[in-house]
């Protein structure tokens, strides 16, 4: 079944800046291109809309949570970010190619996938490095492709993975998420609330709601939870993907859209990146859907 393709640039780019050697120029850009051609070749999608941070920490989320995402931040302000070039000349490559990339001011990659995926009448395949976007399961319709190592190898992860890895309801990852925590993401969780303990509450009350409301839990788990009601409030509202931001009608990729060849071969010669963007067309090519 062909598939809408919603795609998290910045997770997916800083993946393939981290697993490819230093020798390699542009590794972040060549190694997410290599992805993407793959992407193209494999699953034949019948739409796709390439979704990047215009801001990685937004400000309601910081305020709301203060650890989010610390991983990403400089320690010493002085220090340059040797991702954010690679990310600006990707962004330069992907639309010289056609495609449709998407962001929006004072959000990130996952609400603006969030806001398609909510808007979709087709089965939707998201490809993301960041698992809070396990939250946006929803078999059938949607799953999430997920890397397993770097950016080579993908797995599935759909409504009944999510309940072989963690013994949880598939549509309940998010719950369970702010529950036990998740350091790629800087949520602390409840303290004293691990892994084990949150998809055991998961499972048996089938929410967060359910675990909250529940007046049969053990007393040690109540009072942790109770200690723990202010941060669940705060990152129950800002830090799983939102669904309301600001897009435009199209966002998704007409493919028969023409090559800028001029800017593609500046932008290749520039930076080395002639074997993956050539990659990119020929799966385009063999789709039928590309420019000359």
């Amino acid at each position: 079944m062909s598939r809408v393709l919603l795609i998290d640039y910045s997770s997916l780019l800083y993946r393939a800046f981290h697993s490819l050697p230093d020798s390699v120029a542009m590794r972040g850009v060549y190694g997410f291109l290599n992805m993407l051609a793959r992407l193209l070749t494999d699953h034949r999608p019948s739409g796709l809309a390439i979704a990047v941070d215009d801001d990685w920490r937004p400000a309601f989320r910081v305020e709301a949570l203060p650890s989010y995402k610390t991983h990403r931040v400089a320690t010493d302000e002085d220090e340059e970010d040797p991702i954010a070039p690679q990310e600006a000349v990707g962004r330069e490559v992907l639309r010289a190619l056609g495609f449709s990339v998407i962001g929006a001011e004072g959000f990130e990659a996952e609400d603006v996938i969030a806001t398609l995926e909510a808007r979709a009448t087709a089965p939707v395949a998201i490809v993301s490095g960041d698992r809070d976007l396990f939250a946006l399961v929803r078999d059938p319709d949607v799953h999430v492709l997920y890397p397993q190592t770097g950016v080579s190898k993908l797995v599935v992860v759909d409504e009944a993975e999510v309940t072989r890895r963690y013994g949880i309801p598939g549509r309940a990852y998010g719950d369970f998420a702010l529950l036990r925590g998740d350091p790629s993401d800087g949520l602390p969780g409840v303290k004293g609330i691990g892994e084990k303990t949150a998809a055991i509450l998961v499972a048996t009350y089938g929410s967060l709601e359910g675990v909250l409301g529940a007046r049969d839990l053990a007393p040690a788990v109540a009072r942790r939870l109770d200690a723990g009601r202010d941060y669940l409030a705060a990152a129950r509202r800002v830090v799983l993907p939102v669904r309301t931001v600001p897009l435009p009608a199209g966002a998704l990729t007409s493919f028969g859209v023409r090559y800028d060849t001029a800017a593609l071969d500046r932008l290749t010669r520039a930076h080395g990146l002639a074997s993956p963007v050539e990659r990119v067309q020929q799966a385009l090519a063999h789709l039928g859907q590309h420019g000359a």
